[in-house]
């Protein structure tokens, strides 16, 4: 992987962790623990797991970072609920980009990325669940912007959201593992769960590079994961006009 993917998931990391430890220890922590964690969602019962996934989705949906969620998950429900309520969300908010992509902002949507659009729907048009899960497992990537680029195309709506849903468990995981850390024993976990990430980052590009059949997804990003200069691959693919 690049040194710059490496940059960006360190700044990703820290920048959570950093969130953790104003949420527990500052007057801004107290502050947002006491209008929404605290009295919103922890110990609310089912009225504030509703409440985490409907503010979870809303969140994805409108190109919030997902492993934010992830986290949050993680420090108010513990790793493995967290992890769940955190799946749901995420899964809802990929749906609801997608839906408004295909039924209610196509022409909009088509008009600003058209060129993007013709890529990632060679992309996911042989085997959409598969494919769709190779762009999940990758460690960077526009969210919002895959999501309302396969609404616009071909992309089967079930298997776009259930690929996603599958694909983003990985990261989900290690992200409520660093929220939980927030509060029990935060130097194991968050140490673990960057060892997971870096794990699961490395094997998403492997499987991106042996599986993605010849197709380039985006340029920027292959670039960071470090497959632009992969000729061999590249020149077995179709013709597909750059952004």
């Amino acid at each position: 992987m690049s040194g710059r993917l490496i940059f960006r998931s360190a700044v990703l990391f820290v920048s959570l962790v950093a969130l953790g430890v104003l949420l527990k220890t500052t007057d801004l922590g107290a502050l947002f623990d006491a209008a929404w964690i605290d009295a919103d969602i922890k110990g609310q019962g089912t009225t504030g797991k509703a409440l985490f996934v409907a503010a979870g989705a809303a969140f994805v949906a409108i190109g919030l970072p997902r492993q934010a969620v992830a986290f949050l998950g993680g420090y108010a429900f513990g790793l493995v609920e967290g992890s769940i309520l955190a799946s749901v969300a995420l899964a809802f908010g990929c749906a609801m980009a997608f839906i408004y992509a295909r039924f209610i902002g196509r022409e909009w949507v088509t008009r600003r990325i058209s060129e993007r659009m013709r890529r990632i729907d060679a992309f996911l048009a042989n085997n959409t669940f598969a494919m769709t899960l190779l762009i999940r497992f990758l460690p960077v990537g526009n969210n919002l912007m895959v999501n309302l680029t396969a609404g616009v195309s071909g992309a089967g709506a079930l298997a776009f959201i259930g690929g996603s849903a599958l694909g983003y468990i990985p990261q989900t995981v290690i992200f409520a593992l660093v929220g939980s850390g927030i509060d029990i024993d935060p130097v194991f976990r968050i140490g673990l769960a960057v060892v997971l990430f870096a794990v699961s980052g490395a094997m998403g590009v492997f499987l991106y590079r042996r599986h993605r059949r010849g197709h380039r997804l985006d340029q920027e990003l292959e670039r960071e994961i470090g497959v632009d200069d992969d000729r061999t691959t590249e020149s077995a693919a179709p013709p597909v006009t750059d952004r």
